[in-house]
């Protein structure tokens, strides 16, 4: 079957919630799709304004840190992720690599420090782990004091040999700030999440709190049955067609675990056409894949948005210099989206309680879609506490 981009574009804003908003209840479902990314800060907010509708910035940290119906952990590609807490068995545990799946885009760049230290990552994981219990009692503020507590807290499970080594400054930033087992710990904590020993706290000013699950939630992070196979469906249902290429890189997992993922959902796939390239959907979801529709809406997604998480880029912003705009090493511009594929740039300066909107287009839209992008950038503002300062438009 040959699948056309309207019929991918529709299905994917549908799964994603982004065809139309979702009621004042919605929280959960929006965020369960497939996962808000947190970074820089504040990104998930923006992602669940454009998909609930009534939610406020107070309403939404309120699920996050006092009602604890959504968790914040490091997750997919090893960015923090915000999560319904009831789902978080999905969001974690299958990201954790058997031995010899090993490495994670994230954990990389350890063999510098695995190397001086002469130790293995297999033999020293364990060790971070057990420190991480650490946090069952209390909560650390800031990453660089994480990255310390728990560097001194592994010392005793460390050969003494290896002490001096430990405490030595760091070989990737300012060796006066973060010691070498420092550096281990900061690698090491995506696996440690995915083990369901740490989690994100409430977020004070600039800092971010971390703690363990048993202490942020009272227990422990509730299993999921089967949540191997159901990550990869959520995955699937918002980003089909796809392979089990595109899977690992939304994972930033290796080949290796990728391929044993997929395998736990192969039965349910059936082959497809798209654009040229063989790839796979859920059967499932094959009928409301055929004959949907994009439509023309107009939203204002934020920096990172999941929806942008799409690993065929082409099929958001088909010309290739538009693709360089979006995807940034870093700064990340915001994306004026019409009918699921990108209309424009737009990037917002607070100062203080208010916010100027800038927003530079592709193509022209009429008098009354300008408006509409107008009034999406001042209801976005409501929602973030923030007062609209100012909407300037490019063309």
């Amino acid at each position: 079957m040959e699948l056309t981009t309207g019929e991918v574009i529709g299905r994917r804003l549908h799964a994603q919630h982004l065809d139309a908003p979702l009621g004042p209840g919605g929280l959960l479902e929006a965020a369960g799709a497939c996962g808000f990314q947190n970074t820089p800060p504040g990104t998930w907010e923006l992602a669940a304004i454009s998909r609930v509708e009534g939610v406020s910035a107070a309403g939404l940290r309120a699920a996050l840190y006092e009602e604890k119906s959504l968790l914040q952990a490091w997750s997919l590609r090893g960015a923090p992720y915000v999560f319904p807490t009831e789902e978080a068995g999905v969001f974690l545990s299958p990201l954790a690599a058997r031995p010899g799946e090993e490495p994670w885009i994230y954990t990389r760049g350890i063999t510098a420090a695995l190397d001086y230290l002469g130790m293995d990552f297999d033999e020293l994981l364990p060790i971070v782990m057990d420190a991480a219990r650490l946090l069952e009692g209390r909560e650390v503020r800031s990453k660089e004091e994480l990255d310390r507590v728990l560097a001194a807290e592994a010392e005793g499970a460390l050969p003494p040999e290896k002490l001096p080594l430990w405490r030595a400054g760091t070989m990737y930033g300012d060796p006066e700030k973060q010691s070498v087992g420092g550096a281990v710990v900061s690698f090491m904590l995506r696996p440690c999440a995915f083990a369901g020993r740490v989690v994100f706290g409430e977020r004070r000013g600039a800092e971010p709190g971390f703690t363990s699950p048993l202490r942020w939630l009272g227990r422990e992070i509730p299993a999921v049955e089967g949540a191997e196979a159901e990550l990869v469906r959520r995955f699937l249902h918002c980003y089909a067609p796809a392979t089990w290429r595109e899977l690992m890189d939304w994972l930033g997992s290796s080949p290796a675990q990728a391929r044993r993922l997929w395998e736990a959902v192969e039965p349910e796939l059936e082959p497809v056409s798209f654009a040229g390239r063989h790839a796979y959907v859920l059967a499932g979801d094959l009928d409301a894949m055929h004959g949907a529709e994009p439509g023309d809406r107009l939203l204002l997604l934020g920096p990172h948005d999941p929806y942008l998480d799409a690993r065929d880029r082409e099929t958001i912003a088909p010309d290739v210099r538009v693709q360089r705009m979006i995807w940034k090493y870093v700064g990340n511009p915001g994306v004026v989206l019409k009918g699921g594929q990108a209309a424009g740039l737009w990037r917002g300066r607070v100062s203080g309680g208010s916010i100027t909107v800038s927003a530079e287009l592709f193509e022209p839209l009429s008098d009354a879609q300008k408006r509409l992008l107008a009034e999406l950038a001042e209801r976005q503002a409501a929602a973030r506490v923030l007062k609209l300062h100012k909407f300037e438009l490019k063309e």
